[in-house]
C-alpha cells in the first residue's frame, strides 16, 4: 500500500497535510485565521498568536484566509486582495511561521496557482458537487478539504470523497459548516459528522455555522455567542480537525463579522476543547 492511500484500520481514515496526520488517534487540529485578507500587517499578527497558542496547547495549525470571497451577498461587498496579493501574503505565513496554509478555490483555473503555495486546497458548501473543479484539486497532488453543501446528506460526501479519489487524491477532509437552512440560519445535525467519519476524517466548522444568510440585509449576519457552545458539542460527538475564524477586532472585519471569535478570547476557548476531548475520548 502506498503511504498516500487511505487506510481503513481500526483507527479509522486518515489525511496527511503536510507534516501533519489528521485523524483519529491523532492529535486535534485547527483550521484558522481571519476570514478573509485584508494586508500582510494584520495577517501576520493574527497567524503568529495562532502559532503561538497552537503551539504551547500542542494542537496543529493549518492557517486559513481567503484572497477571495466570490460569494459575497452583495456585488458591493469586500472581496480581498486579488489571488497574486493573497498567495504572496499566504506563502509569506507559511514560511515565517512554519505552518500548512489553506484557501478557498472557486474555478478551475484557481487550482494551479494556489496549489503552489497551500498545502489544503478548499472547496466551498456551494460547489462540493462541482466534479471538475474535484478534479483540478485533486490532480494537484495536495490534500484537500470539502464543506459540505448544506443541500447534500452526509451520506451524499461519499461521492465527492470517491470523485476526489478517483482523481488520485487520497488525502481528503470533509467539513460540515452547517447541515442544513432553517429560517433565516444554519442547522447543525450533529449525527451527519459520525456518518462522514466512517469514510474521511472530519472537521466542524464553528464559526460558519452560526452565520444567519443574509441576516443584514445586504450582508450575512451572525451568532457569535453560539461558537463556542456549538464547538463543545462537536468535541464531544467526536471530530478530527475544528474550523474557526478569528480576527482581532471582528465587528471591524469587511466580512463574517458577525460570526467570528475575537482573537484574544481564542486561546481559553481551545483550551476548554482540549480539555473536553481528553474526558471525551
Amino acid at each position: 500500500m502506498s503511504a498516500h492511500e487511505p487506510t481503513t484500520t481500526d483507527i479509522g481514515p486518515h489525511c496527511d497535510v503536510g507534516s501533519y496526520r489528521i485523524g483519529l488517534g491523532h492529535p486535534l487540529t485547527l483550521i484558522a485565521g481571519p476570514c478573509v485578507i485584508e494586508n500582510l500587517d494584520l495577517t501576520r499578527r493574527i497567524a503568529e498568536q495562532l502559532a503561538v497558542t497552537c503551539q504551547r496547547l500542542g494542537i496543529h495549525l493549518i492557517f486559513k484566509a481567503s484572497y477571495d470571497k466570490a460569494n459575497r451577498t452583495s456585488v458591493s461587498g469586500y472581496r480581498g486582495v486579488g489571488q497574486a496579493v493573497g498567495l504572496e501574503v499566504l506563502d509569506r505565513i507559511r514560511h515565517e511561521f512554519g505552518v500548512p496554509v489553506t484557501t478557498d478555490v472557486h474555478e478551475t483555473i484557481q487550482v494551479p496557482a494556489v496549489a503552489q503555495v497551500c498545502e489544503l486546497l478548499q472547496i466551498p458548501a456551494f460547489l462540493a458537487r462541482q466534479t471538475d473543479l474535484l478534479l483540478a484539486a485533486a490532480a494537484t497532488g495536495r490534500a484537500v478539504n470539502v464543506k459540505k453543501g448544506q443541500f447534500m446528506a452526509p451520506e451524499d460526501m461519499r461521492h465527492v470523497r470517491d470523485k476526489l479519489v478517483a482523481g488520485g487524491c487520497h488525502n481528503v477532509l470533509l467539513t460540515e459548516r452547517g447541515t442544513f437552512f432553517g429560517y433565516g440560519r444554519l442547522v447543525n445535525d450533529f449525527t451527519g459528522l459520525a456518518v462522514m467519519r466512517q469514510f474521511a476524517p472530519v472537521v466542524f466548522d464553528a464559526t460558519h455555522s452560526v452565520q444567519r444568510p443574509s441576516g443584514m440585509g445586504s450582508s450575512t449576519g451572525g451568532n457569535r455567542e453560539y461558537v463556542a457552545p456549538l464547538a463543545r458539542a462537536a468535541i464531544a460527538f467526536g471530530i478530527d480537525a475544528l474550523f474557526l475564524e478569528t480576527h482581532p477586532e471582528p465587528d471591524q472585519s469587511p466580512s463574517d463579522g458577525p460570526n467570528m471569535i475575537p482573537l484574544a478570547e481564542l486561546p481559553q476557548l481551545l483550551e476548554k476543547l482540549l480539555a473536553l476531548r481528553q474526558v471525551a475520548a
